[in-house]
Formats: structure tokens, C-alpha cells, sequence
């Protein structure tokens, strides 16, 4: 057999893809075969020498240590894996399998970079955690803190933000922020000096590193963090177009975004615009179920669940409530005179008027045809029923102008409160309508309290 000497050998170890490692009781590196250098990020020269552990990945460093021990003990340890930290700060997975040589007091191991397979596996868990999130969460602002938490398990994210366009004041708001730079900037018109802004106006990823120069109004950009920053923005897409933004930024210098990165967070924006546009559908399915078409009001079934929510409040704290039925005197008449395009205008402004003349922690709703309830909560003294009852009445008689021509209605109007005429929510309504009936049958345009005489 031939004999071959250590330079020989050491040619063919670095021909290897993998490098083989050679670390002395101390811990130091005493020799890396060429595939070092590209695994590590360090020249041969700068590795000899040196202690293995500071290498090491600081979460990992008990691990590995403990790993060690086993080795020196005559334990061997094949695919282990661990994380390094490459001398421009990357992170990079290595698999490694080692040995104790007792006879040179020496550790020797083949290390492997498995970094692009960890990175596609923990990809593939992402994107269905990610996925998972956008379809389970019922909260936007729960899967928002999710999505964040997976993202920064990818990609370095000291800023993760989501800025949403108000289709109806036009302002971009940041309806999740998260930066450990700066606070959230007020809601902004789509001008040059945001960046998301301008993602969403030119509905196009935008990719800044610290070497790229910014001119302009958007030199001053209000949604970037100070210092060296790489900043990365997609557009959220919805139905009618670009609807918000998705931000991740990364001051922390190295490791910077890629193209690789910024596909994930496209991938990313696709899920997060897909479930904004349903739990907005769901949340307009769940108004139209609750609310009358016709006037936008609470409808019966919403009426029915606010007054018995607020008949237990009632008997907890000991408070008064009132509930008022309204109809309109004569309404038929109108539809016979103005049509019935006209009869729905005047819903309309009745239940406008029903609504100015309450408190906003009041409810007014439709029963059904021209028969309206509100709900007086937390009366602040015992008239307030029969003084806001009045003012109602007032506010309905005044001349309605239905499409250009000018009608007149009034109402008959009952009320009944808890806890002095009762506790059931049944009850208190029937009490109500049997007051508007004494109303009504008194003349109408008046107001009655439950048990009084016309």
C-alpha cells in the first residue's frame, strides 16, 4: 500500500465540496481544507487558531458545546447540525459529523452546508403557516402580529408594517406598525415623502438599500427608519386594485433583501390582501343581516339582541332604560299620492332625523314598513324618555321635501321603560306599541307613556 504524506492528503481534502475540520483540545481550529472558506466566510488563515465557538451562533452555543462534551467522551455524533455566523454576519446551517481522536487529542469533522435546504424547508413551513393564518384568524390585527412572527423567522424585520388605503378619505393608514425605530406616522395623503405611498400609488414593490439615493420630497421619507435601512414594500391587491402596502425594513446592516425576499413578500401580500377583502365581505354580509336595507338602521333581529343586552345591564347596575315605538300617521297616503320612490325617501329622512335626535349611545332601528324603535339607555333622569319622546316629535313634523315636492307627517309615538314597566324585552316593546296605539287612536302626533290614557 502507499504511503502519502499530510500535504498529499490535505490536496485531496480540499478538493472535497464539504470541509473537513481538525479542532484541538482547546477548542481552536488547527486545520480547514479549502471548502472552509466558502462554508465560513473566513480565509484558512483567519480560522487557524482561532476558537471554535466564537464562530458558533450565539443561541446555539450551549448546545454545541454540550454536543461536544459527548464527542470527547467517545460519543460519535453524526448530522449534527448548527448554526454559524459567517464573517459578513449571515447566518449559515451546517451539518456536521464528528469525531474524537483520542490518540492526537484532536476533534475531526465534515462539515456540511445545508443552509439553501434549511432555507427551502423552512420556506415550505412558512408559506403554510402563512396561509394558515390569512384563512384562520378572525381578528385582523391577530393575524397581522402572526404573519410578523413568521416573516421574521425568514428575514431580518426590526419594521413590519401593513398601510391601508381609506377609499373614502383617500389617507394611507398604518393599521399595523410594528418598528422598534419610530412610531407609527398619522394616516397621509398618497404624496412623495412615504414610501408606502408611493408603492401604492405606482401599485409596484419598491426596494431600497442604503446606497440608494433618494430625491426629492421622498428624501425625507417619514415611514423609514433612521440610519442605514434596507426598506422592501409590495402592494396589497384587492378587488378594485391596489389597496394598501406591505413593509418589512432592516436596520441591522447585513444580511440585505433580496429577490428571493422579495417574491416571499409578495407571496405574503397575496394572503394578507386576500383576507382583509373577505372579513370585509363578511363584515358587509353581517350588515346587511342585521340592518334594513332601505334606511341602513338596525332591523328588527339587532334590536331585538341590543335590548336584551341592555335589559342586563340594566338589572346589573341598576340603571333605566326606555324604549320608543314610532309610527308614521297617514304614511299610506303618501305612497298613494307621491308613489311609493317617494314613501322611501321619506323613510329615509325620518330615520336621519330619528338619529340626530338621539344620543349616540342610543339605537334607532326599523321594525318594518313605517314603524320605527329606539332604544334610550342609561337614562340620565326619569323624564328623559317623554323629553327626547317630544323632541322626536318635533323633528317629524317638519315639511319632508321628497324629490322636489314638499309633505308633511307626524307621529304617534309610545314608550315604556325597565325597570318600572318591565324587564322583558317582549314585554317592554309590546308595552310601547299598545302606548303608540293609545297615541294614534287619541288623534295621532302625539307622545304616550305606557298606561297612561288617551
Amino acid at each position: 500500500m502507499n504511503s502519502y504524506d499530510n500535504a498529499f492528503l490535505a490536496t485531496v481534502m480540499d478538493q472535497l465540496i464539504d470541509a473537513v475540520c481538525v479542532v484541538d483540545v482547546q477548542g481552536r481550529f488547527v486545520f480547514v481544507s479549502a471548502a472552509g472558506e466558502a462554508i465560513f466566510g473566513y480565509t484558512l488563515e483567519e480560522m487557524r487558531g482561532r476558537r471554535m465557538i466564537e464562530l458558533v451562533h450565539p443561541d446555539d452555543r450551549t448546545r454545541t458545546l454540550n454536543a461536544v462534551v459527548e464527542i470527547v467522551a467517545g460519543t460519535h455524533r453524526p448530522n449534527f447540525e448548527n448554526r454559524y455566523v459567517r464573517k459578513d454576519g449571515s447566518v449559515v446551517h451546517i451539518m456536521w459529523t464528528a469525531q474524537w481522536s483520542a490518540e492526537h487529542e484532536v476533534r475531526v469533522a465534515v462539515a456540511r452546508d445545508v443552509t439553501e435546504h434549511r432555507r427551502a424547508e423552512n420556506l415550505r413551513a412558512a408559506i403554510y403557516a402563512i396561509s394558515e393564518a390569512a384563512n384562520d384568524s378572525s381578528d385582523l390585527e391577530l393575524m397581522f402580529e402572526r404573519i410578523h412572527e413568521i416573516v421574521g423567522s425568514l428575514l431580518p424585520t426590526s419594521g413590519f408594517f401593513v398601510a391601508m388605503l381609506d377609499g373614502q378619505t383617500g389617507l394611507l393608514d398604518f393599521t399595523y406598525h410594528a418598528d422598534v425605530s419610530r412610531p407609527a406616522p398619522p394616516p397621509q395623503t398618497l404624496h412623495e415623502s412615504l414610501l408606502s405611498a408611493r408603492v401604492v400609488r405606482l401599485g409596484e414593490p419598491v426596494l431600497l438599500r442604503p446606497e440608494d439615493r433618494l430625491d426629492g420630497p421622498a428624501a425625507s421619507a417619514i415611514d423609514i427608519g433612521a440610519g442605514t435601512v434596507d426598506w422592501l414594500g409590495v402592494p396589497l391587491r384587492g378587488r378594485d386594485g391596489v389597496t394598501g402596502a406591505l413593509v418589512v425594513q432592516n436596520q441591522q446592516g447585513e444580511p440585505r433583501y433580496t429577490q428571493a425576499d422579495l417574491e416571499l413578500l409578495q407571496f405574503v401580500s397575496v394572503q394578507i390582501a386576500s383576507a382583509i377583502e373577505r372579513k370585509k365581505w363578511e363584515a358587509l354580509l353581517q350588515h346587511s343581516a342585521q340592518h334594513d336595507a332601505l334606511t341602513a338602521l338596525p332591523n328588527r333581529a339587532l334590536l331585538l339582541d341590543r335590548l336584551q343586552k341592555a335589559l342586563s345591564r340594566s338589572r346589573r347596575d341598576g340603571s333605566h332604560l326606555a324604549v320608543l315605538y314610532i309610527d308614521l300617521d297617514r304614511f299610506k297616503q303618501i305612497n298613494d299620492l307621491y308613489g311609493h320612490a317617494a314613501g322611501d325617501l321619506l323613510l329615509q329622512e325620518t330615520a336621519r332625523r330619528l338619529q340626530a335626535a338621539v344620543r349616540e349611545s342610543d339605537t334607532v332601528g326599523r321594525m318594518g314598513g313605517d314603524e320605527f324603535l329606539v332604544l334610550l339607555g342609561d337614562m340620565p333622569w326619569p323624564n328623559h324618555a317623554t323629553v327626547v319622546a317630544e323632541k322626536i316629535l318635533a323633528a317629524l313634523i317638519e315639511p319632508y321635501d321628497l324629490d322636489g315636492r314638499e309633505a308633511s307627517i307626524s307621529p304617534s309615538i309610545g314608550w315604556a321603560s325597565a325597570p318600572v314597566h318591565g324587564n322583558d324585552h317582549r314585554q317592554l316593546i309590546r308595552l310601547a306599541d299598545e302606548a303608540m296605539y293609545t297615541a294614534k287612536r287619541a288623534g295621532g302626533q302625539r307622545v304616550r307613556e305606557s298606561g297612561s290614557r288617551a
